[in-house]
């Protein structure tokens, strides 16, 4: 445990000014930018949402869009012909059980068309600083890298390592995020310039030194 709480620190001191790389003004903005980030690059996602969120400005405006025309906004995103339904009907129900504003709790975010547990905990830490640990395929690699988890699905590292690390989840979660992104690759991980090497016993540290 005490290992795991040293990475935890270190990480937290190396990212102290973490935050999302999405681009958003509210939360409604917000919860489509992380809707559309799932299997697909934040860059990507910045480069599609300012023409859809130029076409469709709230979530009334987007519950009543042409499939077709958000399918069209968003084509160069991975998926994008579920996420375009998905975004629709999400509008849909937060417009007709959340008088058209995004609701900012658990239970009634994951009931929504898209958004599963992992979304809703990226959008509560990120726009009210919840202490929620979302687990995206970043964070998924470096908790198994660093046998910070060993649980096979990101929900259930999720769960895990909320209760492995308790306290300031949002500022970790987005900290690790940018570990796992730019030093802790998938490929050709920076292992000659990691601030952890000394804690990392992973298969692919010798490979990069």
């Amino acid at each position: 445990m005490q290992r795991k709480l040293e990475i935890k620190k270190r990480i937290l001191e190396h990212f102290k000014d973490a935050k999302t790389e999405l681009v958003f003004s509210n939360d409604y903005e917000l919860l489509i930018a992380v809707m559309l980030s799932a299997q697909c690059l934040d860059s990507r996602v910045n480069l599609i949402t300012p023409s859809l969120f130029s076409h469709y400005k709230n979530a009334q405006e987007l519950a009543n869009a042409n499939l077709m025309s958000v399918k069209e906004l968003i084509k160069s995103c991975n998926f994008y012909q579920n996420k375009a339904k998905n975004l629709i009907l999400m509008a849909k129900e937060v417009c007709n059980k959340h008088n058209g504003k995004i609701p900012l709790n658990y239970d009634d975010l994951i009931s929504l068309a898209g958004v599963g547990k992992k979304t809703a905990k990226v959008v509560l830490a990120e726009s009210l600083g919840l202490n929620y640990f979302p687990v995206d395929t970043h964070i998924f690699r470096v908790a198994h890298r660093l046998k910070l988890s060993n649980k096979k699905t990101p929900d259930e590292c999720s769960t895990h390592l909320e209760k492995v690390f308790k306290s300031d989840l949002a500022k970790l979660h987005q900290a690790m995020v940018l570990f796992g992104r730019y030093i802790c690759k998938a490929k050709k991980p920076e292992c000659s310039k990691c601030f952890l090497s000394d804690l990392c016993n992973a298969t692919c540290k010798q490979e990069n030194l």
